[in-house]
């Protein structure tokens, strides 16, 4: 792939843009319905499943649209109708993809929960849902069958695998006795298609609806973030062969909304990995199955630099494309993905209610390491002060963006609404400006810097701290695996800047072998603020680090900076009394 950085056609693509929503859309038809209608149904892989030490195992778009309709009839016969929302709970597996494209063209609401979650994150959302249906396999049965008693609401459980013992239902043996033929349901693009839940750092979680044309509203980010996903933008030709990946949970919009449908939508395989994430299986995944296209953690890509330093001599790998998003990479990783996995990596942000908004196209403009790109062709974003007003170059503000493109049409990226929740719809938006709740600041060119949530912004010294840039700082020395920086309560600053730290496997390696462990950890405590201090203002080091194993984690691969800074409150009011 050509890296270029004297042609940007930013501009011209974003301005010559338009959107053109049919009055009838259905996910699941433009999926895989559409495909399944192809001549080469039969041979056109739509999932492929690794397996460690094993050969992988595919499915076509014609198993796969089989497989939907019989699905689509046991749900009827269970009672399941257009806009009942049904539970999926599976990691990525075909039935999962089964499941989704089922409930679609049912005109149903598919409603994904992750196979983390426990027996009280899993039945409130059942519950505030009202969902009728679960369907899950052995990764969150137990879980499921915990929560069932509190959800009187649920009628029925399919199980698949090893989990149809314990189920009301057998996934193989309910498909089995029906036909492969089901008439879908004309749909409209305003009808909801997914119930999705935010992650809930701060409070309940909430419902986001996302109606069916939100499908059409993420397009234009994918093909941007993944480089056109092996198509040529300006010629007329047959795109390139194109595998995708990603470790995302298909059960949050980055793995399904970011992955799984677009892979599909395109006719392109996507590979299936019910597995725990580690480097070595992700440069395993990317090299055997010549997987071109991804969507990778800046947390995944943190271990793979720090595991694998040497990729480029130790794996063949055929990347054309990085997406990343859920926190800044920083310019660390940044140099990592272009002198070691061979792709500029595209920078995106984006949150469940609009998903791909803001983000880089290495292939069509020039990326700036750290930024996290510029609005996607179809959508009109601003950092806005509190009033509302757009904040000039330079000035931190809220990430926003306009119902409205930069032609007056609606945007078909947003989210209906929350679910039975109108209050927060309301306070979501500022005329026609919706709230990110995220910070950042746009320079003269246009890209936008990510500051942080606006919770997670602090004071220390009458100075402002964003936790992002003295966290990507402290990833570029190498005892460092991750990093979260919070505000410690501080009786004459108001708050010192406190990291918490893991330390990299070498790191690790040397405090075992050390006489004393704590020893080791002040001489790594003392060169990491130095490192800091050499780099960032005086202001911005960490007046304490505290190691640990592991930094909190939200399901969808953020850091819960929140759980840290609670964690400091808690600790100073128990040393204040």
């Amino acid at each position: 792939m050509k890296k270029s950085r004297t042609h940007d056609r930013y501009a011209s693509v974003h301005q010559g843009f338009g959107w053109k929503v049919p009055q009838n859309f259905n996910i699941a038809q433009v999926c895989s319905g559409r495909w399944a209608a192809q001549a080469d149904a039969a041979r056109r892989v739509a999932v492929r499943e690794h397996v460690q030490g094993a050969p992988a195992r595919q499915w076509t778009f014609a198993q796969l649209q089989q497989a939907a309709n019989r699905l689509s009839q046991v749900l009827t016969r269970l009672g399941v109708q257009r806009g009942d929302r049904v539970a999926i709970v599976m990691p990525q597996r075909f039935e999962t993809a089964v499941a989704y494209m089922a409930v679609l063209q049912m005109g149903a609401v598919a409603m994904p929960l992750s196979m983390l979650f426990g027996p009280e994150a899993l039945s409130f959302r059942i519950n505030d849902s009202q969902a009728r249906v679960a369907i899950c396999d052995e990764a969150a049965v137990a879980a499921v069958l915990q929560a069932r008693p509190d959800c009187p609401g649920l009628q029925t459980l399919i199980g698949v695998g090893h989990a149809s013992v314990q189920a009301d239902l057998d996934y193989d043996t309910a498909l089995a006795a029906e036909s492969g033929r089901f008439k879908p349901v004309r749909t409209f693009a305003e009808d909801p298609a997914v119930l999705i839940y935010t992650s809930g750092t701060t409070g309940n979680p909430k419902g986001a609806l996302i109606p069916h044309r939100a499908m059409m509203g993420n397009l234009t980010g994918f093909v941007c973030s993944q480089n056109w996903f092996g198509f040529d933008p300006f010629k007329a030709e047959r795109p390139s062969k194109a595998v995708f990946w990603s470790p995302a949970d298909w059960a949050w919009t980055g793995g399904l909304m970011d992955a799984l449908l677009p892979s599909l939508y395109f006719g392109r395989p996507i590979v299936a990995f019910n597995g725990r994430f580690s480097p070595e299986v992700a440069f395993e995944i990317l090299h055997s199955h010549g997987v071109t296209h991804t969507f990778l953690f800046p947390t995944a890509l943190k271990a793979m630099m720090k595991a694998v330093p040497d990729a480029k001599a130790r794996y063949r790998l055929k990347l054309q494309a990085i997406m990343s998003a859920g926190e800044a990479v920083g310019d660390a990783v940044f140099a990592y993905c272009q002198q070691q996995l061979g792709v500029t990596v595209n920078e995106m942000f984006g949150q469940t209610e609009i998903n791909y908004v803001v983000g880089n196209c290495a292939r069509l403009w020039p990326a700036k390491p750290g930024s996290m790109g510029k609005g996607y062709p179809g959508h009109r974003v601003a950092v806005i002060d509190e009033a509302g007003q757009q904040c000039s170059a330079g000035t931190p503000g809220e990430v926003a963006v306009n119902r409205f493109d930069v032609h007056g049409h609606p945007d078909p990226v947003f989210f209906l609404g929350y679910w039975n929740n109108d209050k927060a719809t309301q306070a979501k938006y500022t005329g026609d400006w919706c709230r990110t709740g995220d910070m950042a600041v746009a320079d003269e060119d246009g890209y936008l810097w990510y500051q942080g949530r606006t919770d997670d912004m602090f004071k220390a010294a009458g100075y402002r701290i964003g936790p992002g840039e003295i966290e990507n700082c402290l990833v570029k020395h190498p005892a460092v695996a991750n990093a979260a920086v919070v505000p410690k309560p501080d009786q004459d600053r108001g708050a010192l800047v406190k990291a918490y730290v893991v330390l990299s496997p070498d790191a690790l390696a040397q405090r075992s072998r050390a006489v004393s462990s704590a020893q080791f950890e002040d001489e790594v405590r003392q060169s990491l603020q130095l490192h800091v201090r050499a780099l960032l203002a005086p202001y911005e080091y960490p007046k304490e680090i505290e190691f640990i194993e592991q930094l909190p984690m939200t399901t969808t691969g953020k850091v819960q900076r929140r759980v840290l800074r609670l964690q400091e409150e808690a600790r100073a009011k128990g040393a204040a009394t």
